[in-house]
């Protein structure tokens, strides 16, 4: 059985993990930056300082946390694309270092991927095909998988994500940031037909998504509002915008993978952490017979265990890069 010790720094959070290729999770280090908060978001420039302030350290903590030494790692593997250019610049630096200087194989990573093997870890019986709904802050993707290796992109956001859609919302409520986790609380108990807002894309041969027109409809509802109001049926309007963000996932999630004849649908992502987008997915879809997966809420976040994931299938190929490749921001679900 092999090692691959992996890194994760796309955007504010610093990760090391130690996986085997069975997907058992040594360790799993996340270094959170709470120094964004005070923007509002993150500042690309201080999560790029802080992650060479953390990278080395968890590296250290990691491989003593799991009793082993850097000479017992099979492979390397980090993630390089999509996300902060210099974030990912720092976690590709030093992960190529360690790569050289141990004449071991280096594995890029997707890290959009890395979010749908994240759900290996918690069901590694798991095997294509199956549908994965790619949803997070800054991306919504349905991506169909005919092997570990070989899948397509089968819906896309023409615009606007989900997650930043959450983020929009607690912004203009005044309730702080990320937004997600807040709202998901919040509407906990609300009425989510309290607000009518729309359903965007509603086609029903339609598998694309669009955010832009929603988040104007709920900046527009709210501008409207008294705070008197809006403080009052807080939980009523929260459950309202988190329906009509959700609603769409489901109901095209669902369509596409009978019209594909996927019996399984993985949620992958930030949002894969939303209470009721798991609940409603996994009510609605056993309707026709296909089980949905999610990875455990603290897997849904940004962490180096999924990268590791995301890896094995290409160390078990033979699927390594290049020292002289290079992190990149391009958008999007793909093998690298």
């Amino acid at each position: 059985m092999s090692l691959i010790l992996a890194f994760e720094s796309s955007c504010d959070d610093t990760s090391v993990a130690i996986l085997n290729t069975d997907y058992e999770v040594l360790v799993n280090l996340i270094s959170s930056q709470p120094e964004h908060l005070d923007f509002g978001g993150v500042l690309p420039e201080l999560a790029s300082r802080l992650h060479m302030k953390n990278i080395m350290h968890l590296t250290e903590l990691a491989l003593k946390k799991a009793s082993i030494t850097l000479s017992e790692i099979d492979a390397i593997a980090v993630s390089i694309n999509p996300g902060l250019i210099g974030s990912l610049i720092v976690g590709l630096a030093f992960a190529k270092s360690l790569a050289w200087s141990l004449s071991k194989p280096l594995i890029t990573v997707n890290h959009l991927l890395s979010h749908v093997f994240a759900n290996y870890i918690d069901h590694p019986d798991l095997s294509p095909p199956f549908l994965a709904l790619v949803v997070s802050g800054g991306h919504t993707e349905l991506v169909s998988f005919h092997s570990d290796t070989e899948f397509e992109i089968v819906g896309k956001t023409l615009d606007d994500a989900a997650g930043e859609t959450f983020d929009k919302a607690a912004k203009l409520l005044g309730l702080g940031f990320p937004g997600g986790p807040i709202i998901d609380s919040l509407a906990r108990g609300g009425d989510a037909d309290h607000v009518n807002l729309p359903n965007p894309l509603p086609q029903k041969d339609n598998y694309n998504f669009s955010y832009s027109g929603l988040k104007t409809a709920i900046r527009t509802y709210i501008m409207n509002q008294s705070q008197q109001y809006l403080q009052e049926h807080q939980s009523d309007i929260a459950a309202s915008i988190q329906a009509a963000i959700i609603r769409p996932l489901i109901s095209k999630s669902i369509r596409k993978a009978r019209a594909l004849q996927h019996t399984k649908i993985l949620i992958a992502g930030g949002v894969a952490a939303n209470t009721a987008l798991r609940i409603q997915m996994q009510e609605q879809a056993a309707r026709y017979n296909i089980k949905v997966y999610f990875p455990s809420l603290k897997l849904c976040m940004d962490n180096a265990a999924m990268v590791a994931a995301a890896a094995i299938p290409k160390f078990k190929a033979g699927l390594f890069a290049d020292l002289d490749v290079n992190a990149n921001s391009i958008k999007g679900t793909r093998l690298l």
